[in-house]
């Protein structure tokens, strides 16, 4: 079975962000460094961080951020029901291109839960 687009941004990114960080070292280590010191729990949890970039990348029609975060998301324990709503949040703030990527996003999900299943049943 041919892997999804999803699934191959999403084995692809960290290749291709590596890539960048070792052109540019001290921006590739601060980024780095941001990222560590907000995916964590403090007055919001890192589940609900991962809500809101994945709003954010819906907004911003980012692929890449889109399949990063869905991912994210799964692997927070976010529900499909959550990932619709938080969709829904990024078209009101998006407009209509947004839409399309909503609906792109809930397909990225699906598809990194499908899988998580077949990963599961091996």
């Amino acid at each position: 079975m041919e892997k999804s687009k999803w699934l191959k941004i999403s084995g692809e990114m960290p290749s291709i962000a590596g890539q960048f960080n070792e052109g540019l070292p001290e921006f590739g280590k601060a980024f780095v460094g941001i990222q560590k010191a907000v995916c964590k729990d403090g007055a919001l949890s890192y589940k609900t961080k991962e809500l809101i970039a994945a709003a954010l990348a819906i907004a911003a029609r980012c692929e890449g951020c889109i399949a990063y975060h869905l991912k994210a998301c799964l692997e927070q324990g976010c529900t499909r029901e959550e990932i619709l709503e938080v969709a829904s949040v990024a078209v009101m703030m998006g407009g209509g291109p947004s839409h399309y990527y909503g609906a792109r996003a809930v397909e990225a999900f699906d598809d990194f839960v499908a899988q998580a299943a077949s990963m599961a049943s091996v």
